[in-house]
């Protein structure tokens, strides 16, 4: 952590969906006394709840500033998330960890990571978190140590500030080692108000959690192991 006394608060991109992991990445940058611009996408996604909370979530962490860029995913398609194609329910632990679901948006870590580092070199900051997980998670690609390391590689690689040696990348995923429940734990313990965050995949009209989904049952699961109650309403309750 900075030492406030030594040292002014430097600026971090914070990649903020609305869910219950990049909510946590915020706090926890937030902790480390970084200035936090948060940045959001609207990418076609199937529902706006996720935009909403990341407001959310944004505004009560207090963020210097939040951004969302709209990218219409859609036009490629290729997901549950972005395409007329059911999302999966019900499936149960060893389902979830034998492939690579529906809900995999190809590619989009990488984007939203590639657009990240541009704002971070517009900002002159050298800090991108981002809330991926590689334990509980539904078989991502993207969201593996592999890929995190690789990127921050060629973020170093890419820019101007990179280059000219002004500074050196690093990009944060303070959660990918953690399973669910230490990640609520450790929420938990930095204030976050789990209440603000919405992960469901297939919501109903009003935004109420379908509780069927990976990512519900993922979420579930979670409090469950961390003796905590869920704060969010779903479907079935």
């Amino acid at each position: 952590m900075m030492n406030s006394n030594t040292q002014q608060p430097r600026p971090a991109v914070v990649l903020l969906s609305g869910g219950l992991d990049s909510a946590t990445a915020l706090a926890i940058a937030k902790n480390e006394g970084f200035t936090c611009h948060a940045l959001s996408f609207d990418y076609g996604q199937r529902h706006r709840f996720e935009l909403e909370a990341a407001h959310r979530v944004g505004e009560r962490l207090g963020v210097a500033e939040h951004v969302t860029i709209p990218i219409d995913l859609r036009k490629f398609g290729g997901s549950s998330l972005t395409a007329d194609i059911d999302v999966p329910k019900d499936r149960d632990e060893e389902s979830m960890s034998a492939g690579i679901p529906s809900t995999y948006v190809p590619a989009r870590n990488t984007v939203f990571l590639s657009l990240a580092l541009a704002w971070s070199e517009v900002l002159k900051s050298f800090d991108i978190f981002i809330g991926v997980n590689a334990v509980d998670y539904s078989g991502y690609p993207d969201c593996r140590p592999e890929f995190i390391e690789q990127f921050q590689k060629t973020a170093n690689l890419a820019t101007k500030a990179g280059v000219d040696g002004e500074g050196t990348f690093q990009i944060h995923s303070p959660l990918i080692h953690l399973t669910k429940s230490q990640i609520i734990k450790r929420g938990i313990e930095l204030g976050v108000d789990y209440s603000l965050t919405h992960s469901c995949y297939d919501p109903s009209p009003e935004g109420v959690s379908c509780g069927h989904c990976d990512s519900c049952q993922l979420r579930q699961r979670g409090f469950q192991e961390a003796g905590l109650t869920d704060p969010i309403r779903y479907q079935s309750q």
